[in-house]
Parts: structure tokens; C-alpha cells; sequence
């Protein structure tokens, strides 16, 4: 039994005892979380329990209940509990964190338990570790229409933030990406509420966390999703498809680990993922055969030609923006993923090369 240790709301008392119960559910055999007597409380949290291991050693969980918790509260959150760290484990509860919030969560080294089983708690005293996924998505939002990076234009306004040293305006981004003024402003404000941006004064924009909204893009809109994909087999390997591209009239850019390779090589690459308008009419005009298994050609027709935005061309072959690049490779198959945060440790130490 676990004692609410100030006035709460019926709700947050009912998240505490779900949040509990949950993780009694995810404890190794022997461990208990119990009650600890109200003169020990903090008034700074929700509630205090006891932690005990099977050798009758015990830590406390400062646990603190939200209904909804955004990744720009989470800074809020751990200054107000900086005193009671030192001593205590915080663990937050909710009904569900997102993927972001998890992040700095994580960053911040603060625990946390959703009802959906997203699960992480990391206490030194007694020694536990505990780490689960549950739901990516929020339950609750399911038939409710919500702004996210998965729509062409908000990825527009987000490239926009990227490449640019100086955060533009409302106006400025909207001419520069074709957007509407008023969608500017909605994902603006949901950058700001995912802390990925920082905001002062009137709501003007100081900072962009570039590769904190990179990864966010990718986390919402994985690369085939963006546009009509096909596999194809280039028997006489990638050298002799960059030349056929180079010599055709294709509008085309290379992405992926080839464009990668131009900033920040790794291992050899075995697939060429290629931005091209028509996926068919390119692979039918270079003479690519489609390829189930084995392919070594990705081709994309992009749903929004903001993908060529920024394009560089090097020896006559175009590649896309390094933040196109970035972006396109957490999401993509094999090593994919790895070689997107090299690049963007790349990108990190080079702004001055990439950044306008």
C-alpha cells in the first residue's frame, strides 16, 4: 500500500496507484515497493515510496504523478526537484510519454513509468535496473487530428530551422518554404512544446535544437513513408549508376549513405537511395531491373519536392542537403541508422560548412 502524501486530485491519486501497481508488475522476484511513514514526506512530490530488495537493503522513489507531460516540462520538473535527487530516485508517472519525452527524461536521469509500459528506473541503492517499451503512440489520441512532421509542409518549415544559422521569423520561414503564415506558427508552436526550440521575449525564437528536430522528422516520418519507393538491381554496381544519373536528365539527388560518404565517410555502401521525380520512368530510362531481394538501388518519388531543397553538387553528381541526408538515413535499412548519427556528429563539429 503505497500513501499519498499531499492534497491531489482523484485522478493523480489513481495514476499513482496504477503507476505502483505497474511497477510491483516489473520488479524481479523478492522486490517489494512499499509504504513509508508520512513524516518522512516531501512536499515537493506527489508521493514516497520504499524500495525494498530481497536483502533487505531499500532505496525511496520520490514519485511525481502528471496526466500530460510535454518534453519542454521535463527542465521545469528536475529544477524543482534538484534538493531531493540527491537522496531519493525520482520516478515519473503518466498515463503515456512520448518518444521525445522518454529522451530527455533519459537525459536528465529521471525515471519514469507510463501506463502503456514504457518503463525506465535506474536506482543505485539497492542496485535495479529496469527498462521497457510499451505503446509509441499515444492511445488517447487515436481519431483526434493532431499536427505532426509527418505532413510535407511541417518537414519544410523544419529543414528550414535546420539549415539556418539565424532562426528565421514566422514571415521569413513561410516565404522561404512556401507555408502558409498560420501552419508556420502551428509548428512552431509544436517545436516549442517538444522543447525544440527556444522561444524568449514575444515568442521570438532564440535557438533550434537541429539535431534534436532531425531525429524528431525522422522519428515521425521514416524514409519510405515519405514518398513511393522500388528496389532495383544495378548489375554493374553503384559507380555505374552515379554515371548513367550524371549523363541522363533526370531531376534526381543522392541520399543516404552515398551522400553521407561525401561528408562523413564509414563502411563501404552497398545500397544508392536516390530522390527522383518519377521512379518508374527513371528506372526505365537507366535500364534497372526491379529487385525484390538483392537490390542495391532504392529509388524514391518523394512526396514533396522539398527534398531537393539545398542540394550541392560535387564533380557533377547532385546530393542532398546534409540535413536531407541525416534525416533519410535514421530511417533507413542496414546501417542506416548508425551512419545518420555520424553524419550529425559530423554536422555537429562542421556547422560553419553546412549551415547557412
Amino acid at each position: 500500500m503505497l500513501r499519498i502524501l499531499r492534497n491531489m486530485a482523484d485522478s493523480d491519486n489513481k495514476l499513482i496507484r496504477e503507476g505502483v501497481r505497474g511497477l510491483r508488475a516489473r520488479l524481479p522476484p523478492g522486490w517489494q515497493v512499499g509504504e513509508l511513514p508520512f513524516e518522512q514526506a516531501l512536499l515537493s512530490v506527489d508521493a514516497l515510496a520504499e524500495l525494498r530488495a530481497p536483502d533487505g537493503r531499500t532505496g525511496v522513489l520520490a514519485l511525481e504523478a502528471r496526466a500530460r507531460v510535454e518534453p519542454r516540462d521535463v527542465a521545469a520538473l528536475v529544477s524543482r526537484t534538484e534538493a531531493l535527487r540527491s537522496t531519493r530516485t525520482l520516478v515519473l508517472l503518466a498515463p503515456y510519454l512520448s518518444k521525445l519525452t522518454q529522451e530527455r527524461l533519459r537525459e536528465a536521469q529521471v525515471g519514469y513509468l507510463d501506463l502503456t509500459g514504457n518503463v525506465r528506473l535506474v536506482v543505485s541503492t539497492p542496485g535495479l535496473y529496469i527498462e521497457a517499451e510499451g505503446a509509441r503512440e499515444d492511445p488517447e489520441r487515436s481519431g483526434r487530428p493532431a499536427l505532426s512532421m509527418r505532413g510535407a509542409k511541417a518537414r519544410r518549415v523544419a529543414r528550414a530551422l535546420i539549415d539556418r544559422k539565424v532562426p528565421p521569423g514566422v514571415r521569413e520561414l513561410a516565404t522561404l518554404t512556401h507555408v502558409d503564415a498560420g501552419y508556420v506558427s502551428r509548428v512552431l508552436a509544436l517545436l516549442d512544446k517538444e522543447a525544440l526550440i527556444t522561444r524568449v521575449g514575444h515568442g521570438r525564437m532564440e535557438s533550434v535544437d537541429w539535431p534534436g528536430l532531425l531525429r524528431y522528422c525522422a522519428q515521425q516520418a521514416p524514409l519510405e513513408s515519405r514518398g513511393e519507393a522500388r528496389t532495383y538491381l544495378e548489375p554493374r554496381g553503384l559507380s555505374a549508376l552515379v554515371g548513367r544519373l550524371v549523363k541522363s536528365d533526370e531531376r534526381y539527388a543522392l541520399t543516404g549513405g552515398l551522400a553521407s560518404e561525401v561528408f562523413a565517410p564509414t563502411a563501404p555502401v552497398r545500397l544508392a537511395t536516390v530522390w527522383v521525380r518519377d521512379v518508374i520512368e527513371a528506372a526505365k530510362r537507366l535500364g534497372l531491373r526491379p529487385a525484390e531481394s538483392g537490390a542495391n538501388v532504392l529509388f524514391i518519388e518523394p512526396d514533396d519536392e522539398g527534398v531537393f531543397e539545398g542540394a550541392i553538387q560535387r564533380d557533377g553528381v547532385w546530393y542532398v542537403a546534409p540535413s536531407q541526408a541525416a534525416m533519410d538515413l535514421l530511417t533507413s535499412p542496414g546501417r542506416g541508422p548508425a551512419e545518420g548519427e555520424e553524419l550529425i556528429r559530423w554536422m555537429q563539429e562542421n556547422e560553419e560548412k553546412w549551415r547557412r
